[in-house]
């Protein structure tokens, strides 16, 4: 049997090292140096408008009967903008294909039940035993990664806060990649 020490937990500042008071301080350095940047260029407008050189030749290749695809949300150049667009469609379409199957958060608590020889109802209880911890957070990453299921929902459905259902989501991940588990069999 597992221990608290044995589930994996995601360090939100591990980017910033690896004590918790230097990792504060150099995130807080990090913000206040890009506060003192002001505002970029590179970084204002949709990379892919501003790469073929702004809108009026965006207007003339559309007169040409040549369309660009482009997404202002996503910097980047076109084929980067193919790529996230792309594999944004095959998420989405993953999901109601899910759906279609009839997974929604009940089916997904009893694919983590087998997974995880609990019981469903030990994914919905509050209690930090390592078995339901682990359920806990299968369930979490499954319901929001595959099923499209905010966090906010998910900490709804499962009584703990938004951020804890996001840490919680980190760490099925990390479950489900160590262990090999899918969702669909």
């Amino acid at each position: 049997m597992r221990n608290k020490t044995d589930i994996p937990r995601p360090d939100p500042m591990r980017f910033f090292g690896k004590q918790k008071n230097r990792a504060i301080r150099d995130y807080e350095a990090f913000v206040e140096e890009g506060l003192h940047q002001g505002r970029r260029a590179e970084l204002v407008g949709g990379g892919l408008i501003r790469s073929i050189e702004g809108w009026s030749a965006v207007a003339s290749n559309r007169l040409k009967g040549t369309f660009i695809k482009s997404d202002e949300r996503i910097l980047g150049d076109r084929d980067f903008v193919e790529e996230v667009v792309s594999k944004a469609a095959e998420t989405f379409e993953r999901r109601y294909a899910l759906k279609r199957r009839g997974y929604d958060l009940d089916k997904v608590a009893k694919r983590v039940a087998a997974v995880c020889a609990v019981e469903a109802s030990d994914i919905f209880t509050k209690n930090k035993q390592p078995a339901r911890v682990r359920a806990r957070s299968l369930f979490c990453y499954w319901a929001s990664s595959e099923l499209g299921i905010t966090y906010t929902e998910l900490s709804r459905r499962i009584g703990i806060s938004a951020p804890g259902v996001g840490y919680s989501a980190e760490r099925g991940k990390m479950i489900a990649q160590e262990n090999g588990y899918r969702l669909l069999e």
